[in-house]
């Protein structure tokens, strides 16, 4: 009996034994606060990375701007003008908390001359090529008549004001500045304008000629003009000035049929008049842009403002 309870002994002081130690190894690997702590920082890092990089501030921003133009584009009156001036605050809280870098793209000073200095360059764009297809004989133009004049003027410039503002923002601003960080400016160019192109191809009246006019016209020549001025303001003046006197010529603006002071009829081919697309889709501009697009670009290498791929670890 008296060996029988140092066994009974023995035995439940290894089974204490075995417990404090698995009591031990237990508490030994079980996360402590600071741990947890430290695990929700460091996904919290990395998110914070991938949203501060180029890619992630350019979709951030994408949605943001996005969001406030589709809300405020074909609204009445001024609204899509007050959507141009949320889309722009948006665009400066994109880059200053999320991309964490300075936007002079946006800056204030300097921002109407600039406006000015790309509107006179889009309005004698389209000027030059409506007289030239018209000389040609692929346009004649006939006086609406009628009252509304400031009506008609008024609702156009606030139509073309918030389409300029948030596609020069998403395109040029988001877009390429993103894309250049990682690929530098000339693959920038090339991919923002065939995107540029591609999203016109959903537009009334589109083909594929209408879309590569797009990609060669627009894309090419208002990415040349944001690598030569560095100023969203610039191009978001030579596209307003150039949709906005298509549209108060009567010509269709990419595929849309605008109310204008004008009625125009087309003639001849379309090669030469554009068709249902307007004059985006003619071969004159599109000449008359690639050559403007090339003389910005020699003056963009000129400046600086041709930046190079972004080199690896840097």
């Amino acid at each position: 009996m008296g060996t029988a309870a140092t066994d009974t002994t023995a035995t439940d002081t290894t089974a204490t034994d075995t417990t404090a130690t698995d009591t031990t190894a237990t508490d030994a690997t079980a996360p402590t606060p600071e741990d947890e702590r430290a695990d929700r920082g460091a996904r919290g890092g990395r998110l914070g990375r991938a949203v501060r990089s180029p890619l992630g501030w350019m979709l951030t921003g994408m949605v943001g701007v996005g969001l406030v133009s589709g809300l405020t584009a074909t609204g009445p009156g001024p609204v899509p003008v007050l959507g141009a001036v949320a889309a722009v605050a948006v665009y400066r809280l994109v880059g200053r908390r999320v991309a964490r870098r300075p936007v002079p793209e946006v800056a204030r000073r300097g921002a109407g001359r600039e406006l000015l200095l790309g509107g006179g360059i889009g309005l004698g764009f389209v000027l030059a090529a409506a007289f030239l297809i018209t000389v040609l004989g692929g346009y004649s133009f006939s006086w609406t008549g009628g009252g509304g004049v400031l009506s008609l003027v008024g609702g156009a410039v606030a139509l073309q004001v918030g389409a300029a503002v948030s596609e020069e923002l998403l395109f040029r601003g988001l877009a390429l500045q993103a894309l250049e960080q990682l690929w530098g400016s000339r693959a920038a160019l090339v991919v923002t304008s065939l995107f540029f192109g591609v999203a016109h191809l959903g537009t009334p009246g589109a083909t594929a000629w209408g879309g590569l006019s797009i990609v060669l016209e627009a894309g090419a020549l208002l990415g040349a003009a944001f690598l030569w001025r560095r100023s969203i303001w610039f191009v978001v003046g030579l596209h307003f000035a150039w949709n906005t006197a298509e549209q108060l010529l009567g010509i269709p603006v990419s595929g849309h049929a605008p109310e204008g002071l004008f009625t125009v009829t087309t003639h001849g081919s379309t090669f030469l008049t554009g068709g249902g697309f307007g004059l985006e889709a003619s071969v004159v501009p599109v000449l008359i842009a690639l050559a403007l697009a090339a003389r910005m670009l020699v003056l963009a290498r000129r400046d600086g403002g041709i930046r190079a791929r972004r080199r690896a670890g840097r």
